[in-house]
């Protein structure tokens, strides 16, 4: 692991946690000459680059060209690897979204008790579930949306029946 100064990793470490990873505003501390000699290091290093700023987002300027541009600090990989931080490029992102990771949920949890619920020929109802879990009807209504449709991919389908209410279904496995 590299070397850094503890300024050059609170440096790093604020850029992390910028969405755009830019490493401004710098910290209060670190003044013009001392600043300039910390950054300029860390530009030869390559754990920061200059690049045009948007005013139009109102990104900080860390300093102006000779011309009429304004340039600001981003970390870059290599920055961010060198605090530990492992960066995930909009390729892979891509690629996951194209090929989504199969779950499966561990048996004996209330999500497997859930699904095994909503697989059996009958169905189950809200109440059921609720009875079976020990949820709350929003905490059941949560999780075959969001676990069970939007993690899991399964489709959950729903019929209205006369003396029973509404039964909720899973096709079977």
């Amino acid at each position: 692991m590299t070397k850094l100064s503890d300024t050059q990793t609170i440096i790093l470490s604020c850029a992390a946690q910028n969405e755009d990873h830019i490493a401004m505003p710098l910290p209060d501390s670190l003044r013009a000459g001392a600043a300039a000699k910390v950054v300029g290091a860390m530009l030869k290093k390559g754990f920061l680059e200059e690049v045009d700023a948007n005013m139009r987002k109102g990104e900080p300027v860390w300093r102006e060209t000779g011309d009429g541009h304004e340039t600001t600090l981003v970390a870059t990989d290599a920055g961010l690897a060198a605090i530990g931080i492992e960066v995930e490029r909009a390729e892979t992102k891509l690629t996951d979204e194209a090929a989504p990771k199969t779950r499966t949920p561990r048996e004996g949890t209330k999500q497997a008790t859930l699904i095994a619920m909503l697989r059996a020929p009958d169905g189950a109802t809200i109440e059921e579930i609720m009875a079976a879990t020990g949820w709350q009807s929003h905490t059941v209504r949560g999780a075959m949306a969001g676990a069970l449709k939007k993690k899991l991919g399964l489709e959950v389908t729903s019929e209205k029946i006369d003396g029973r209410g509404r039964v909720y279904r899973l096709p079977s496995a």
